[in-house]
């Protein structure tokens, strides 16, 4: 079966299955309004069946809102904040267009006066948490099909460099996205080693037989670094085949991504950097970093003494990491964290965290695979140094190497460091790519919102639980067979991939 029908059918099959569950929300909403008497008793008792037309109303409403809110159209990666947003506020439009239509519909009826307002208070409710539950299990089954080999994409990827290798591993490394990778074609010079142990299957101008060849639903361009003429004749034979055809942006398109059109006094200009936190919206977010700071304090206070006690039990030295760290505007600051290293090191100088480090601690590991480390930071927070949500602070010679060599990499510190980020949330944590790191700062930047960075603080203590149940998981396999977790991190480099990114930038500029 085609993946396009097997699409086709998931559409179908969620479509009737929200129906389903709008219906079951809307009786279970009749029985409680029965059963209990507030905000008072019923003054007359009125059969189910007398609310059918009701029913129908409120099915068509909140089936209407979701194909409003795009909730029909599956992603490959679902973002459970954002979908918990769109069913709330769908339901919530639908439940409102229900009442509103049938008032005007059946404003003959009598029962329809004592339409009951708790009843639409729990239907509303209901219909929210059985769709959020409905769609849980929908989409647990079409993984399920996936790694059974159904409705999975063929694809081919169209590179051999790093942005390729980078692509690639995060849809090897990200089973649920829904792809099988059957190759890579080389868009200049051919390669026979492959990447990642996917193999080079020919060159651009061999696309059209490829794609014909092995069934291909879809294609990634990946080689950002050619021209755009170059791109434009990919895509032309791409273009040949029934497939879907994906763009990896150069960072020229990554900019003007983000433009907008302004103006000078009826002069049009076109602006390519705008920020969304500036004036009272600092106010805002200042306020609740300081309250989430003093709650997260409190809150946490008997667990971080406890693991200060621990620190000091396990090993010799101080409860505190203390380093710089570069914050707002490019000011140093001194960022803590609970020591999870040995006190000698960095006895050779400084250097980033490795999976498995040999200098860390026993506890110091425990500590950093639950982020527990980081909780110190809250401190940096409530002082004004940092913030809960934004670009994770560099140490300053790090960050005197990127700003030479990674464009704009110095405009993400307009912005508080953070105890957490977008590009964290998103996979680029530790030893991982600073020049695709800033550009996900850059667009939290200029894409701040406080719902944003309410999003981004679920989502890390989420992908936290998710991380701590994948770890131990994975130590129960061999360590040839060990994969990441699929949904929280991204594709982790060599174990000084980072340096070694470093010195080749170095060396090219």
């Amino acid at each position: 079966m085609s993946t396009d029908r097997i699409r086709t059918i998931s559409t179908i099959s969620l479509l009737l299955l929200d129906a389903l569950l709008i219906m079951a929300a809307f009786t279970l909403a009749y029985q409680l309004r029965a059963a209990i008497p507030w905000p008072e008793p019923l003054a007359t008792d009125v059969a189910l069946n007398r609310y059918t037309g009701l029913l129908l109303v409120q099915v068509i409403s909140v089936v209407v809102a979701l194909f409003f809110f795009r909730l029909y159209y599956i992603p490959r990666a679902i973002s459970r904040v954002d979908q918990f947003y769109n069913v709330f506020a769908a339901v919530s439009i639908g439940t409102m267009m229900a009442v509103a239509v049938s008032t005007f519909v059946f404003k003959d009826e009598p029962f329809v006066l004592d339409y009951p307002r708790a009843m639409i208070v729990y239907a509303w409710l209901l219909t929210i948490l059985l769709l959020l539950l409905g769609r849980m299990v929908h989409y647990g089954f079409r993984n399920a099909l996936r790694d059974w080999g159904v409705g999975k994409d063929r694809l081919l990827i169209v590179g051999t460099g790093d942005t390729a290798r980078m692509i690639l591993q995060r849809i090897l490394w990200s089973p649920q996205l829904g792809y099988e990778t059957v190759g890579i074609v080389a868009n200049s010079r051919f390669n026979n080693d492959g990447l990642l142990g996917i193999p080079v299957m020919g060159t651009v101008e061999q696309l059209p037989e490829l794609i014909e060849q092995h069934q291909i639903d879809e294609v990634i361009i990946a080689t950002p670094e050619a021209g755009h003429r170059e791109t434009v004749r990919i895509i032309s034979y791409c273009e040949r085949g029934r497939v879907s055809i994906k763009v990896f942006p150069d960072i020229f398109q990554y900019i003007t991504s983000q433009a907008g059109i302004d103006d000078l006094g009826g002069l049009p200009l076109l602006s390519v950097r705008d920020y969304a936190l500036r004036g009272y919206l600092l106010i805002f977010k200042r306020a609740m970093d300081f309250a989430g700071a003093a709650i997260g304090l409190i809150l946490l206070s008997p667990v971080m003494l406890l693991v200060a006690v621990a620190i000091k039990l396990e090993s010799p030295g101080p409860v505190f990491f203390v380093q710089e760290r570069m914050g707002l505007d490019g000011k140093p600051f001194l960022m803590l964290k609970f020591r999870s290293m040995r006190r000698d090191a960095e006895k050779d100088g400084p250097g980033w965290t490795l999976d498995n480090d040999p200098r860390q601690t026993k506890l110091g590991s425990f500590l950093r695979r639950l982020e527990m480390d980081e909780l110190p930071n809250l401190i940096n927070v409530l002082l004004g140094e940092m913030s809960l949500v934004g670009p994770r602070p560099e140490q300053a010679h790090y960050v005197e190497q990127f700003r030479r060599i990674v464009p704009r990499y110095m405009d993400r510190h307009r912005e508080k460091g953070g105890m957490t980020g977008w590009a964290q949330v998103n996979g680029l944590r530790g030893d991982t790519s600073i020049e695709e790191r800033t550009k996900y700062d850059l667009w939290y930047s200029e894409n701040w919102s406080i719902w944003l960075d309410l999003k981004i603080i679920i989502r890390t203590l989420w992908q936290i639980l998710e991380r701590s149940n994948s770890s131990r998981e994975e130590e129960t396999k061999r360590p040839s067979e060990q994969l990441p977790a699929t949904t929280t991190t991204a594709p982790q480099k060599s174990s000084n991939g980072q340096h070694e990114e470093v010195e080749r930038m170095m060396r090219e500029t």
